[in-house]
Protein backbone atom coordinates (compact mmCIF):
# COMPACT_ATOMS: atom_id res chain seq x y z
CA UNK A 1 0.00 0.00 0.00
CA UNK A 2 1.38 3.18 -0.56
CA UNK A 3 0.83 6.18 1.08
CA UNK A 4 -1.55 8.19 -1.21
CA UNK A 5 -3.72 5.21 -0.74
CA UNK A 6 -3.30 5.27 2.90
CA UNK A 7 -4.45 8.99 3.37
CA UNK A 8 -7.56 8.75 0.66
CA UNK A 9 -8.82 5.88 2.74
CA UNK A 10 -8.49 7.86 6.13
CA UNK A 11 -10.28 10.84 4.76
CA UNK A 12 -13.44 8.29 3.36
CA UNK A 13 -14.67 7.63 6.94
CA UNK A 14 -14.74 11.58 7.92
CA UNK A 15 -17.57 13.05 8.34
CA UNK A 16 -18.81 15.75 5.45
CA UNK A 17 -18.53 19.36 6.54
CA UNK A 18 -21.16 21.27 6.67
CA UNK A 19 -22.21 25.08 5.47
CA UNK A 20 -22.17 26.22 9.38
CA UNK A 21 -25.27 26.85 9.15
CA UNK A 22 -26.69 24.64 11.24
CA UNK A 23 -24.65 26.26 14.05
CA UNK A 24 -25.93 29.52 13.52
CA UNK A 25 -29.58 27.92 14.22
CA UNK A 26 -28.20 26.10 17.52
CA UNK A 27 -26.92 29.41 18.20
CA UNK A 28 -30.41 31.25 17.33
CA UNK A 29 -32.30 28.78 19.39
CA UNK A 30 -30.44 28.78 22.44
CA UNK A 31 -30.38 32.84 22.42
CA UNK A 32 -34.45 32.64 22.40
CA UNK A 33 -34.34 30.15 25.00
CA UNK A 34 -32.08 32.45 26.93
CA UNK A 35 -34.57 35.36 26.51
CA UNK A 36 -37.87 33.98 27.19
CA UNK A 37 -35.92 31.51 30.35
CA UNK A 38 -33.91 33.90 32.36
CA UNK A 39 -33.92 37.46 30.67
CA UNK A 40 -37.83 38.17 30.42
CA UNK A 41 -38.64 36.99 33.87
CA UNK A 42 -36.10 38.75 35.46
CA UNK A 43 -37.11 41.94 33.76
CA UNK A 44 -40.20 41.35 34.80
CA UNK A 45 -39.61 40.65 38.16
CA UNK A 46 -37.38 44.07 38.51
CA UNK A 47 -40.06 45.78 37.21
CA UNK A 48 -42.43 44.92 39.60
CA UNK A 49 -40.04 45.43 42.18
CA UNK A 50 -39.41 48.92 41.03
CA UNK A 51 -43.40 49.83 40.54
CA UNK A 52 -43.05 48.73 44.61
CA UNK A 53 -40.66 51.13 45.98
CA UNK A 54 -42.42 54.44 43.89
CA UNK A 55 -45.92 53.14 45.36
CA UNK A 56 -44.96 53.40 48.97
CA UNK A 57 -46.37 55.75 51.19
CA UNK A 58 -46.08 56.43 55.36
CA UNK A 59 -48.54 54.52 56.89
CA UNK A 60 -47.97 50.95 54.71
CA UNK A 61 -47.16 48.29 56.52
CA UNK A 62 -43.67 46.20 54.91
CA UNK A 63 -42.03 43.12 55.07
CA UNK A 64 -38.15 43.40 54.74
CA UNK A 65 -36.21 40.82 53.05
CA UNK A 66 -34.19 40.98 56.24
CA UNK A 67 -37.62 39.22 58.19
CA UNK A 68 -38.56 42.89 59.99
CA UNK A 69 -42.47 43.49 59.69
CA UNK A 70 -43.23 46.81 60.50
CA UNK A 71 -45.27 50.17 59.68
CA UNK A 72 -43.38 53.09 57.72
CA UNK A 73 -42.90 56.24 59.20
CA UNK A 74 -40.82 57.88 57.24
CA UNK A 75 -39.98 58.11 53.58
CA UNK A 76 -37.03 60.04 52.52
CA UNK A 77 -37.05 60.65 48.73
CA UNK A 78 -33.63 62.37 48.20
CA UNK A 79 -31.66 59.09 49.06
CA UNK A 80 -34.06 56.47 49.04
CA UNK A 81 -34.11 55.57 52.71
CA UNK A 82 -37.33 54.68 55.01
CA UNK A 83 -37.54 54.50 58.44
CA UNK A 84 -39.85 51.60 59.23
CA UNK A 85 -41.26 51.37 62.84
CA UNK A 86 -41.37 47.71 64.32
CA UNK A 87 -43.37 48.60 67.89
CA UNK A 88 -43.68 52.17 69.40
CA UNK A 89 -40.07 52.05 71.18
CA UNK A 90 -37.66 50.58 67.73
CA UNK A 91 -37.30 52.57 64.44
CA UNK A 92 -35.37 51.09 61.73
CA UNK A 93 -33.19 53.23 58.60
CA UNK A 94 -32.75 50.98 55.62
CA UNK A 95 -32.90 50.96 52.18
CA UNK A 96 -35.98 51.28 50.09
CA UNK A 97 -34.50 48.40 47.92
CA UNK A 98 -35.03 45.99 51.22
CA UNK A 99 -38.41 46.11 50.93
CA UNK A 100 -39.94 42.87 49.45
CA UNK A 101 -43.74 43.42 49.77
CA UNK A 102 -46.27 45.63 51.13
CA UNK A 103 -48.56 44.27 53.23
CA UNK A 104 -52.30 44.46 53.64
CA UNK A 105 -53.34 47.02 56.42
CA UNK A 106 -53.63 45.68 59.58
CA UNK A 107 -51.51 43.07 59.16
CA UNK A 108 -49.18 43.97 62.40
CA UNK A 109 -52.10 44.13 64.53
CA UNK A 110 -52.70 40.52 63.48
CA UNK A 111 -49.43 39.10 64.63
Amino acid sequence: MSLISVAHAAGEGAAPQGGGYEMIIMLGMFAVIFYFMIYRPQAKRAKEHKNLMSSMSKGDEVLTSGGFVGKINKITPDNDYIVIELNENSKVVIKKDFVTAVLPAGTLKSL
